[in-house]
């Protein structure tokens, strides 16, 4: 079952236009922009989790290259689904 969010992106999905033209007075899905949507959504998830990382205060007290080792793993999880969908800034 979907979620609400889900639903929410879905509604945005929805357009009288197709490739900008206004068409037929129908309603027609776009599913280029849920595909991208969906994505930029598990992008700022990512992020999220990136930003949760780097704002803890104590990591491991003893090993600060451990430290920089996660907030960078958060990092390349952020970068490895932007470049296997080709999302752009």
């Amino acid at each position: 079952m979907m979620n609400e969010r889900i639903r929410e992106i879905e509604k945005q999905c929805w357009s009288h236009r197709v490739d900008g033209a206004l068409v037929d007075g129908q309603l027609h899905f776009d599913t280029h922009k849920f595909a991208e949507l969906i994505v930029r959504e598990c992008v700022n998830v990512a992020l999220k989790q990136k930003k949760w990382v780097e704002n803890q205060e104590v990591f491991n007290s003893n090993d600060e290259a451990w430290n920089r080792a996660r907030i960078q793993q958060s990092e390349h999880i952020v970068n490895k689904i932007k470049e296997h969908f080709g999302v752009e800034e």
